[in-house]
């Protein structure tokens, strides 16, 4: 097995659990601002399955494993919200939106300081965290698969984190952006919502999701390495 192999199962592993934090950080949320929808379809679950999308969550990453070379993209089942029942529906379905994101800045955060300890308490920390790094996967620490899934795990929920919240439907950042702007401004951006599609893809295809990310990814590097 070569060592991107390797790092791209690691990789979907972690994928697959940070979907499922996210999405169901959306159904904990929606349930507890009052509408049980999610909750009834058993979305209130940290089980991979239950979130799971055939060509979001499963063959997309894969193909970005083994074809691609580790370039992996992908996405989990929207969880569903049914904002007439939320108690301010407003408010309500922004933090709803917002939760997802959070919830990986927060798994992020969780795995930096995990890495941040492995650096200062280690007397060979550093290298350790540089070599998983540079994907130079070698040595018998046991640090060295605990840093590379703490490692890995803090950039994808970074990068899932920075780009749902870009303000674009079917992105969170779209239901965030319309509960912060007053009704007027909202309503507008509503309607531009159902371009979001092409959006998106015009986004991805100028690299806005990447110009966004590594500033991100350059500032928690230059505290690790």
């Amino acid at each position: 097995m070569t060592i991107e192999i390797y790092v791209g199962i690691v990789q979907f592993i972690v994928l697959l659990l940070s979907l499922s934090i996210h999405e169901s950080a959306h159904a904990w949320t929606a349930d507890r601002f009052g509408d049980p929808t999610a909750r009834y379809l058993g979305r209130v679950s940290l089980n991979p399955m239950v979130h799971a999308d055939l060509m979001g969550t499963i063959v997309f990453p894969l193909l970005g494993i083994f074809v691609l070379r580790g370039a992996m993209f992908g996405w989990a089942k929207p969880v569903p919200v049914n904002v007439s029942r939320l108690k301010h529906p407003s408010r309500d379905h922004m933090v709803v939106a917002a939760a997802g994101p959070l919830s990986n800045l927060l798994l992020a955060t969780v795995l930096f300081t995990f890495l941040i300890m492995v650096k200062f308490f280690s007397s060979t920390g550093s290298e350790i965290i540089y070599r998983v790094a540079a994907n130079e996967i070698s040595g018998q620490s046991i640090l060295l698969p605990l840093t590379l899934v703490a490692y890995h795990g803090m950039m994808l929920n970074l990068l899932l984190a920075v780009f749902n919240l870009i303000p674009v439907a079917p992105l969170d950042g779209a239901a965030v952006l319309s509960g912060l702007l007053p009704r007027s401004l909202a309503n507008a951006l509503e309607q531009m919502q159902s371009y979001g599609f092409m959006l998106l893809l015009a986004l991805l295809y100028l690299g806005v999701p990447g110009m966004l990310f590594y500033p991100v990814r350059d500032f928690v590097l230059s505290y690790l390495i």
